[in-house]
């Protein structure tokens, strides 16, 4: 398909998603609580997001939301504490209310970040300080410098995402926001076929930075960034396609 109709579109979709008419289009990070500071909100919208692997995105928030609402499990929102938690402890909290799934890999993930950003920042607020609010610094030290201490946050699709959640949820004022690229889950893998980004046969081999480059490049001058495109998409996909271009 050409790029240009392809465009015109994608312009269709996010009109469509503004005006309500992919559906039912509430995010499932819109579940959350009322935060008492800034840390919190950062910590609640970083640690789930590093289990959000092939599982239900709304189970996994309104999970994450019983989870700090409760005040025996609420602990597990504070980096300090979880740093130096007994596993057992931790994975007794995060399993109350299947915010953890995995018995071992989850509460190991868990940790790890928490371990990573107390160690090294003291908190989520230093270490939004540290990379200035810049996206570009945020993707050095996420994915390059401290890469093995975000396991899975790391990898270029969620930490993508993450990094719009931050942005969108967690009010981070991130420069250079516009180079977050386009997160390709199965949904916005299925939407990039039909729309005619990628073909049947490169959703399979193509890698999901590859993908993500595809996108960048047909929306290249378009004046719509990437990420803009994720939501719209992932609404399309996921209600069935009840829209029609």
């Amino acid at each position: 398909m050409e790029k240009a109709k392809i465009i015109e579109n994608c312009k269709k979709l996010i009109g469509a998603f503004k005006e309500g008419k992919l559906g039912q289009t509430r995010m499932p990070e819109d579940t959350h609580p009322n935060f008492e500071n800034n840390e919190a909100k950062l910590s609640y919208f970083t640690l789930p997001m590093a289990l959000n692997y092939q599982r239900d995105s709304y189970k996994l928030w309104e999970s994450a939301l019983k989870t700090y609402n409760d005040k025996e499990t609420a602990e597990v929102f504070d980096i300090k504490s979880v740093s130096i938690m007994e596993k057992e402890k931790l994975r007794t909290l995060l399993m109350k209310h299947k915010l953890a799934l995995q018995p071992n890999k989850h509460i190991e993930t868990w940790q790890k970040i928490a371990q990573t950003v107390n160690t090294n920042f003291d908190s989520f607020e230093n270490m939004m300080k540290n990379i200035q609010n810049d996206y570009l610094n945020l993707k050095e030290l996420i994915q390059f410098k401290y890469k093995q201490g975000f396991p899975y946050l790391s990898g270029p699709k969620i930490f993508n995402y993450w990094s719009f959640i931050l942005k969108s949820y967690g009010n981070v004022p991130l420069k250079n926001a516009e180079l977050i690229e386009i997160a390709p889950d199965t949904h916005v893998t299925q939407c990039s076929i039909i729309l005619g980004v990628i073909t049947k046969e490169e959703a399979k081999n193509l890698s999901k930075e590859e993908i993500s480059e595809k996108w960048r490049q047909i929306l290249k001058n378009s004046g719509i960034t990437p990420i803009e495109m994720h939501p719209p998409l992932w609404f399309w996909s996921r209600n069935g396609f009840l829209f029609n271009l």
